[in-house]
C-alpha cells in the first residue's frame, strides 16, 4: 500500500512538472521579445503566438484533468474525464493544427477549416458530458483517426509545395524549411493512439507525461529556430537598366498570400527586358558576386535589376532550374575556381574553409548542392584536381 501511495506521488510531482514546464515554455514565447534558443534567428510573431497558445493548452489541459487523480466516485472520475475531453477538442487538437499551418508562409492558410474539422469532435464530446456516457466515444476515436491520416496527407503535400517556393524565392533554405513540422503531427497523431489503445495504467500515464515533454521541448525549439519570411515594403531605389533611370518600390507580401510582389514601375515587357536577363543578370550578379552575399533572396535580386519579381522566377522557370539552383550553381563554380588556385599556388585549404567563402552557411548543404551540380561529391572531385 505504501509502494502504491508513494508511486502515486511521483506521479503527481512529475505531472505537476511537465504542466509547469508547458506554462514556462508558454509565457516565454508569449512575453519575451528576444529569441534565447537561437539569438541570430528572428521566428515569425504570428506563430510565436499561435505556438504559445498551444503550450498554454497542453498546460490546462493537465489541469483539468488533475482532480482525476484525488476523487474517489467513479461517476465524478468520468464526469471530469469527459469535461476533459471536451476541453481538449476546444483547445489542444486545434491548436496544434493551427501551429503546423502557421509554420507553412509560402500564404496565410485561412483557419476556419480547423474549426469545420473538429465540430464534429466538439458536438460528440458535448453529448458524452451531457449524458455522462461513452456512448459515442468509438465513432469519435474513429472520425479523430481518419481526421489526422487526412491532416498528414496534406502536410505532406503542403510542405512538398512550401519547399519548392523556398526553392524559387531562396538562395539559402537553412531555418526555412518546416519538413520537420510532420513530425508534430506524427507526435500527436501517437499521444491519440496511445490513449485510445492502452488502460490507464502507470506505464501508459508515464508515456503521455514523456511524450509530452519531447513535444513541448520539440515545439519549442521549432518554432525558435525558423525563420521569419516576411518582407518589409522596400525603400525607393534608383536603378539603371541598359541606360534606363527606374525608381523601384517593391512589396513583397509572400508571408502573407502567396502571391508574386508587385513593382511600381514600367512595364518588364516595356523595357525589353525579356531578351536582355540573362546579360542584367550577369552584370548585377554575377559580375559582382553578388550570389557570395548569404542569403540573397529573389526579391532582392529583382529589385536590384530593375524587374518584376514575378517574371525573374518564370526565367528560371523556362531555364529548367530554380533560384536557389542558379545560385548555388554561381557558388560552385566560384568554389571551384578559388580550389583550382589554391591547388596551384599550394595554399593548405580545406573544403568547408572554401564552401564559407562561396556564400555557403552549412556545410551540409555545399556538399549536396556541390554533387548536384559536379555529379560526384566533393571528396572524389578534390582527387581528380592536379
Amino acid at each position: 500500500m505504501y509502494e502504491q501511495i508513494r508511486e502515486d506521488i511521483l506521479f503527481i510531482i512529475l505531472y505537476s512538472g511537465v504542466t509547469f514546464m508547458a506554462m514556462l515554455a508558454s509565457c516565454y514565447l508569449l512575453l519575451r521579445r528576444a529569441n534565447a534558443i537561437a539569438p541570430d534567428i528572428t521566428p515569425p510573431l504570428r506563430l510565436r503566438r499561435w505556438t504559445g497558445a498551444f503550450l498554454a493548452s497542453i498546460a490546462m489541459s493537465h489541469v483539468w484533468y488533475m482532480p482525476i487523480f484525488f476523487l474517489s466516485s467513479c461517476e465524478d472520475r468520468k464526469l471530469c474525464d469527459l469535461i476533459g475531453g471536451l476541453l481538449d477538442s476546444m483547445t489542444f487538437f486545434p491548436l496544434a493544427i493551427v501551429v503546423l499551418l502557421t509554420m507553412l508562409q509560402d500564404r496565410r492558410r485561412p483557419l476556419w477549416p480547423v474549426a469545420v474539422m473538429m465540430a464534429p469532435i466538439i458536438a460528440g464530446n458535448a453529448w458524452n458530458v451531457v449524458t455522462r456516457s461513452y456512448a459515442l466515444l468509438p465513432i469519435l476515436y474513429v472520425y479523430y483517426l481518419l481526421m489526422c491520416v487526412g491532416l498528414i496527407l496534406y502536410m505532406i503535400r503542403a510542405s512538398k509545395q512550401y519547399g519548392c517556393w523556398l526553392r524559387n524565392n531562396y538562395s539559402d533554405l537553412e531555418h526555412k524549411e518546416v519538413w520537420q513540422s510532420i513530425v508534430v503531427l506524427a507526435v500527436v497523431l501517437l499521444m491519440f493512439i496511445i490513449y485510445a489503445l492502452t488502460n490507464e495504467s502507470h506505464a501508459y500515464l508515464y508515456d503521455m507525461l514523456v511524450i509530452c515533454t519531447l513535444l513541448i521541448g520539440y515545439i519549442l525549439w521549432r518554432v525558435e529556430t525558423l525563420s521569419d519570411l516576411g518582407m518589409l515594403v522596400q525603400p525607393e531605389l534608383s536603378i539603371t537598366v541598359d541606360g534606363i533611370a527606374e525608381e523601384v518600390v517593391t512589396t513583397d507580401k509572400a508571408a502573407d498570400d502567396g502571391r508574386p510582389s508587385s513593382i511600381c514601375s514600367r512595364s518588364a515587357s516595356s523595357l525589353g527586358l525579356s531578351k536582355n536577363i540573362g546579360p542584367l543578370l550577369k552584370k548585377h550578379c554575377e559580375e559582382p558576386q553578388l550570389y557570395l552575399q548569404y542569403d540573397i533572396s529573389l526579391a532582392q535580386l529583382a529589385t536590384l535589376i530593375g524587374i518584376n519579381r514575378s517574371y525573374l522566377s518564370r526565367h528560371f522557370a523556362s531555364q529548367g532550374i530554380t533560384y536557389n539552383a542558379y545560385i548555388n550553381g554561381l557558388r560552385i563554380r566560384h568554389f571551384v575556381e578559388i580550389y583550382r588556385e589554391a591547388v596551384a599556388t599550394h595554399q593548405p585549404v580545406t573544403a568547408q574553409q572554401l564552401a564559407y567563402q562561396s556564400g555557403f552557411r552549412n556545410y551540409n548543404t555545399f556538399s549536396a548542392a556541390f554533387k548536384r551540380v559536379m555529379g560526384m561529391n566533393t571528396t572524389e572531385w578534390m582527387l581528380t584536381v592536379k
